[in-house]
């Protein structure tokens, strides 16, 4: 019950401050960017960075903590993304539940930008150094229903950018989920990275934590073993397109370039705000996910060669035992990350298969 109180005021506190968190602004300016990143293979090939599925999958409740449940109980996942310009990130999870408590996950995230020269102005070279940032995540969720559920996390993030460019700060998520059973559909409300900077760089110049506030929704089909996926990010803030040039429409024809306006407008930020993601299975095992990212297309793609930037696909295999997952997103025509998961659950991982063994001459 206590944990209980403890969210619902996390959730007052919440709904008391969304107005200044509502200010923060995406692209950059804000602080710790690392704990936006898609951390999963599923999620990646799916094309956001949380998913309103509730299947069991631990990966899925790292970010989505309404999620977190006893299904979970005793899973882990790993999991690896190989970037752009030898940056690599990942991070660990692993779920347990308490009778009394509840069910919780803890992971660590991290981001190591490589080695880089040191120089001054006028190109003496000083020595190498690295950069890197990590977060350690506490979750914790609890089925209220056999349609509701509730979970949030609490993250400790820290940021090394220089021997003398630290910055520390807390962060907290907050998470609802509604499921239909009959309908094999779910709901989630989440708000991620609300947060604070309690060590700034020494600079002194910091930013609010990347704050952001989606909803999303995904189906399961009936007689087809299909699943879609509909997420719209960014509740707090309407215009996705910030400083960025005036969206332009070209005459196919002439090649004449106008502003866009009115409803072609309305419908090019709206779509900047969504994501569909489908996801195919075969056979019980194998899993062909793929998705499109409007807003991610319009940002990163160029006129000259627009390629498929914006899509994602991947596959995963999956046994009784453990799952595969890989990923692979367009995120630039020079930059397409790689994702790897591996995930299990300890007590099938471990089982001993004693009725498979062959039975020894003495137990004849």
């Amino acid at each position: 019950m206590r944990i209980v109180k403890l969210l619902r005021n996390i959730l007052i506190l919440f709904c008391l401050l969304f107005p200044s968190w509502s200010k923060a602004q995406t692209g950059g300016k804000t602080d710790f960017d690392f704990l936006t990143l898609i951390g999963s293979a599923r999620t990646a090939a799916l094309g956001s960075n949380w998913l309103p599925i509730k299947d069991g999958d631990i990966n899925v409740a790292l970010m989505n903590p309404s999620l977190i449940s006893k299904d979970i109980h005793k899973s882990f996942g790993l999991n690896y993304i190989n970037g752009a310009g030898g940056i690599n990130y990942g991070y660990a999870v692993y779920s347990h539940t308490f009778e009394k408590a509840g069910s919780f996950t803890g992971a660590f995230q991290f981001i190591n930008y490589g080695t880089m020269r040191e120089a001054n102005e006028t190109g003496e070279i000083h020595g190498d150094f690295s950069a890197n940032e990590l977060a350690l995540n506490i979750g914790w969720g609890r089925v209220l229903t056999p349609r509701w559920s509730i979970g949030a996390n609490v993250k400790l993030a820290y940021s090394s950018m220089y021997p003398d460019y630290n910055a520390a700060g807390i962060g907290v998520d907050v998470a609802g989920s509604y499921y239909i059973p009959d309908e094999n559909m779910t709901l989630s409300l989440v708000a991620n990275n609300i947060g604070y900077v309690f060590a700034p760089y020494s600079s002194g110049k910091d930013g609010p934590f990347p704050f952001s506030l989606s909803f999303g929704m995904s189906q399961k089909l009936k007689h087809i073993p299909f699943r879609y996926i509909i997420v719209y990010n960014h509740i707090e803030k309407w215009n996705l397109r910030g400083n960025s040039k005036p969206t332009m429409t070209v005459d196919p024809i002439l090649g004449d370039t106008t502003m866009m306006k009115g409803e072609k407008k309305f419908a090019d930020n709206l779509m900047r705000h969504l994501t569909f993601g489908a996801e195919l299975t075969i056979a019980k095992v194998v899993n062909l996910r793929a998705s499109y990212n409007y807003g991610k297309r319009q940002e990163l793609m160029t006129e000259t060669k627009k390629g498929m930037v914006g899509f994602s696909w991947g596959v995963g295999l999956s046994f009784k035992r453990f799952s595969i997952d890989y990923a692979r997103t367009v995120s630039h025509l020079a930059a397409s990350p790689n994702y790897f998961t591996f995930s299990a659950n300890i007590d099938r991982l471990i089982a001993k298969r004693t009725s498979r063994m062959p039975r020894s001459a003495d137990e004849d």
